[in-house]
């Protein structure tokens, strides 16, 4: 499908697509760089396009003088997963928790989620205590290869309550929350870079035949 025909079905379930200044569209899943290793939205066409539900739009747009204020980006690392996706990532990735059990319990299967970090004006990651997605190079080596102790160990530390970090990662961590939460977004407590929208248990899953 083009690009304009998977925009218009998309819009018949409420969801926009996301991009332009001051985002910066990066789905983790597009690509390889991610826990699973394993370019997902490429896989099922959707290849690196964010779509969200009107209303994560409207509150996405709030935070835009924000940015601009501070010279900064707002990087989209997931947004809309289409269910065939979640369902191809947790079979890559079987450790209870890391992806929803089914796709029904993902926020990113409603629309109603995204995955977000702050970049500086030149689109430069500013730091956090992990990257998202708790990934390493080499945690994701580990995890190909069956080992997940590396991934285990290092999830406490994307917890928004994990405080050994440097000064500048939490202070980073700590203002993408403010702004999120005070823009209509609700963080969760085992993941910095998460956010859904308030009021997310009324929206259905999105499942289209597209995927």
């Amino acid at each position: 499908m083009d690009s304009e025909s998977l925009k218009s079905e998309l819009a018949k379930f409420d969801l926009i697509e996301l991009k332009g200044e001051p985002f910066i569209i990066d789905l983790m899943y597009a690509g390889t760089r991610n826990i699973a290793s394993f370019a997902a939205y490429e896989e099922i066409g959707l290849g690196n396009r964010a779509f969200v539900h009107h209303q994560v739009f409207e509150n996405l747009t709030k935070i835009v003088p924000i940015l601009e204020q501070n010279h900064l980006k707002l990087c989209i690392r997931d947004a809309y997963r289409p269910p065939l996706a979640h369902i191809l990532l947790q079979k890559k990735v079987a450790i209870p928790g890391l992806f929803a059990a089914n796709y029904q319990l993902s926020n990113h299967c409603h629309g109603t989620a995204v995955d977000v970090c702050l970049a500086d004006a030149n689109g430069k990651l500013l730091t956090y205590p992990t990257e998202t997605d708790a990934y390493s190079d080499e945690i994701a080596q580990a995890v190909r290869k069956g080992n997940f102790k590396p991934l285990q160990e290092n999830l406490p530390k994307a917890r928004h309550d994990y405080m050994q970090a440097p000064y500048e990662a939490l202070a980073n961590r700590s203002f993408l929350k403010e702004i999120m939460e005070d823009n209509g977004f609700l963080s969760i407590p085992h993941e910095w870079w998460h956010y859904n929208l308030k009021g997310f248990e009324k929206y259905p899953v999105i499942e289209t035949e597209l995927f």
